[in-house]
């Protein structure tokens, strides 16, 4: 039936006034600019020094951002342990090559390894000939890795697995594309039966002729016999610094400068169960000995070979504080009774020995055996997982601290709990606050410690994210908003010791949590606009804060912040200007530099703004940098200097000052970085 005319038109009227409507909510535009007056004062006596650990980051096991992301290991479910103790098990992802007909494979008890029993039974029914013949290849099992293996071109793969057969041993190892056609990498293990009688550990390289994204490892007979499998991996031999890190993402870390690592959650150290919390002892030690678990909090199986000597290896190479969150004996459904909670405090302290203990000491050694004999920098222990609504936690935590801070007082312990709990009876170095909301109310929170009480604990704001219909998959306004929500930590890093995001990764194949600040696949990755936004906070701890103040009548909608730093790798000083313009209009800003002992050179300094067209542009596989900071020279750089904010848009001023400068600062990174 068709529409008459009139109503077309008035439909059609109808949808343009809601169009505009939305380009005003939702995308940047040119709204007539206001003037505004921005004072800094950066005289040296009235600066504030930033803690030296203020920005770091927070890695949680979620969205395979470990297992099949940071680290580096290819085959999922290495050691067959992933369906459970009982046999025969699921093997998922491993599957066959070759039909019933000519192959049968079960798991059973039969692995070397008491830790982690479960190994792979292959029976092969065909042969190398007559008219039982193998197909053509032959038959055998195959792993696709996380969503696919990224197989590069020269690149080099070592390959370690452990093969028990009653015969002699003809095995072809390859790497192939996805569906078997293409082998970009073989190599062929022979021996006799005396060769393999025994559990036999075998490694070798593959350096692959091609590259290919959606790769598999298979390993294939046309010899019939038993031949048994077990801890099966494949490692690229090019990782971060050479400890087995995912290099393109290890990197992306690096790059934000982090002063701590907090580690390794949230719910993911609790789990849903204790049976399937994660357990520090059962992580450490030689790879193949590590029974792994189900991450039940986010339903996947994780071989540990990311564990607790791991992330603090990730710390030390990234120059950061290594943060300790322990389970205290408090799963999401669980909790140990403050009668029974001894063998999990003394578990805790000796992690601690794990980390700090010389040599000689029972933990301590076992580090040393690992390749690390000095101590890690272990300082921080998180007691928990925000459960202070538990029943047991409090009576709980105080035996965790009191048996800590006997051992160890130097180490700085959290609390969950919120800093009206905190007394001598029940003390805490640090509080840890969660911070998860709209991106409006995020901005707000800029403000959150503004009338906290200058007394009594710090906070860490160890969790932090913009959630909701406009986080999307990590969007301009929310980058913005968790902008404005720093920049009001660094106004009152007095009373905040720690700040870091959550989440880190996401795997694009298995999107638990959303958004997150960096997402990847088997072979890309992008930064979100928050990731870019954390760049400007880089330079920020152990900084000079300067006071600041804003003047702008009927627009509430900007933030600021002012800190000195210094450039390493030159030498330089700065003295940075953070501005988020919140709001739909440009703003014209006029800034006032007073008490600088020293002038601002005329060359040299830098604007760095990161903003887009829309309110909700998003980063992507496709459009990697369309919502990435832009760096500019300052022409016009002085102690009295106008400039333009864009609506919707963070902003930097770094301005470069002469080298007399006497404020205390920080040595951070490259600003041109960014």
């Amino acid at each position: 039936m068709g529409i008459p005319r009139a109503c077309s038109v008035c439909c059609f009227f109808h949808v343009l006034v809601l169009v505009c409507s939305s380009c005003q909510i939702l995308y940047v535009g040119s709204v007539v600019a206001q003037t505004a007056q921005l004072t800094v004062d950066a005289s040296p006596q009235n600066a504030q020094t930033i803690p030296g650990n203020m920005f770091g980051i927070f890695f949680e096991e979620i969205n395979h951002a470990g297992a099949g992301g940071l680290w580096a290991e290819l085959v999922s479910n290495r050691g067959f342990e992933a369906g459970g103790s009982n046999t025969p098990s699921n093997i998922d992802p491993w599957s066959i090559i070759g039909d019933e007909s000519n192959i049968i494979v079960a798991t059973d008890r039969s692995s070397c390894f008491a830790s982690n029993p479960i190994a792979l039974r292959m029976e092969v029914l065909c042969g190398a000939s007559g008219t039982n013949a193998c197909p053509s290849g032959g038959v055998g099992i195959y792993n696709p890795g996380y969503w696919g293996m990224n197989i590069e071109r020269t690149k080099v793969y070592r390959v370690t697995m452990y093969i028990r057969s009653s015969d002699s041993v003809e095995l072809t190892v390859s790497l192939t594309s996805s569906e078997g056609p293409q082998n970009l990498a073989s190599h062929t293990i022979m021996g006799d039966r005396e060769d393999f009688a025994e559990w036999t550990k075998v490694e070798f390289d593959l350096q692959s002729n091609y590259i290919n994204t959606n790769s598999r490892l298979q390993l294939t007979t046309t010899k019939s016999g038993i031949i048994w499998f077990d801890q099966v991996s494949l490692m690229p031999s090019d990782t971060y610094m050479g400890h087995g890190f995912r290099k393109d993402l290890a990197s992306m870390l690096a790059n934000l400068k982090p002063r701590f690592l907090k580690f390794p959650g949230g719910n993911y150290v609790m789990g849903n169960y204790l049976i399937n919390a994660f357990r520090w002892s059962e992580t450490v030690g030689p790879w193949e000995e590590r029974p792994g678990h189900f991450n039940d909090a986010w339903a996947y199986w994780t071989d540990d070979g990311l564990g607790f000597f791991e992330f603090l290896q990730l710390a030390e190479d990234l120059g950061a504080c290594p943060v300790w969150v322990v389970n205290d004996g408090a799963s999401i459904y669980q909790e140990v009774s403050s009668a029974t909670i001894a063998a999990f405090v003394k578990d805790v302290v000796n992690g601690i020995e794990f980390a700090r203990g010389d040599p000689e000491t029972a933990w301590g050694s076992v580090r040393a055996a690992m390749g690390h004999p000095e101590p890690f920098q272990l300082y921080y222990v998180s007691i928990g997982n925000q459960e202070c609504s538990k029943y047991y936690y409090k009576d709980n935590y105080v035996k965790f601290y009191s048996a800590i801070k006997a051992s160890y007082p130097d180490i700085k312990i959290i609390s969950s709990c919120d800093r009206s709990t905190i007394s001598p009876v029940n003390p805490a170095d640090l509080y840890d606050v969660h911070v998860y909301t709209s991106s409006g109310d995020m901005f707000s929170k800029s403000r959150m410690f503004d009338n906290t009480a200058r007394d009594g604990p710090k906070a860490i704001v160890s969790e932090y994210a913009v959630t909701g219909s406009d986080a999307g998959r990590g969007t301009l306004i929310a980058a913005l908003a968790e902008a404005a929500f720093l920049i009001g930590l660094e106004r009152n890093s007095d009373m905040v010791e720690m700040a870091s995001c959550a989440p880190l990764f996401v795997n694009d194949n298995d999107q638990r949590w959303n958004p997150d600040a960096i997402v990847f696949n088997s072979w890309q990755h992008y930064g979100c606009p928050n990731y870019w936004m954390l760049h400007f906070f880089k330079d920020s701890s152990g900084a000079a804060l300067h006071p600041s103040t804003i003047q702008l009548p009927n627009y509430d909608q900007l933030v600021t912040s002012a800190i000195t730093w210094k450039n390493p790798h030159d030498g330089n000083t700065y003295l940075k200007i953070k501005v988020v313009n919140f709001g739909s209009k440009a703003v014209n800003l006029n800034i006032s530099v007073t008490g600088l002992e020293t002038d601002i050179q005329t060359f040299g300094s830098i604007k760095t703004v990161l903003t887009s067209g829309w309110l909700r542009d998003e980063n992507s596989f496709q459009q990697p940098d369309k919502v990435v900071p832009a760096a500019s020279p300052i022409t016009n750089a002085g102690k009295q200097m106008g400039v333009v904010l864009n609506s919707y848009s963070l902003t930097s001023f770094d301005l470069l000052l002469d080298s007399d400068q006497t404020v205390p600062v920080s040595v951070s990174s490259l600003h041109s970085s960014v």
